[in-house]
C-alpha cells in the first residue's frame, strides 16, 4: 500500500484503485483514510458533484468530510 501525505482530504480518479492511503493534518486534527474504500462507499455521491466531474477530484482542507467517515 502506497502512502501520501497531502495538505487536505482528496478523492481523485487519478488515484482509483492504487490502494493508497492519505494522512493529512488540519488545525482539527489528523486524518489517515484509504482512498479506494472513501471512494468505493461514497461513488454514487461523488460521481454527482459538479467538482468530480468538471476536475476529477474532490478537496477539503478544512476537515474529514463527515461523508467519508468510515465507521
Amino acid at each position: 500500500m502506497e502512502k501520501l501525505t497531502k495538505k487536505r482530504f482528496v478523492i481523485s480518479k487519478s488515484l482509483i484503485g492504487k490502494n493508497v492511503e492519505i494522512t493529512f493534518t488540519t488545525k482539527k486534527g489528523t486524518f489517515t483514510y484509504n482512498h479506494d474504500d472513501v471512494y468505493s462507499i461514497n461513488q454514487e455521491k461523488l460521481e454527482t458533484m459538479e467538482c468530480f466531474q468538471k476536475y476529477g477530484n474532490y478537496t477539503n482542507s478544512n476537515n474529514l468530510p463527515t461523508w467519508a467517515r468510515l465507521s
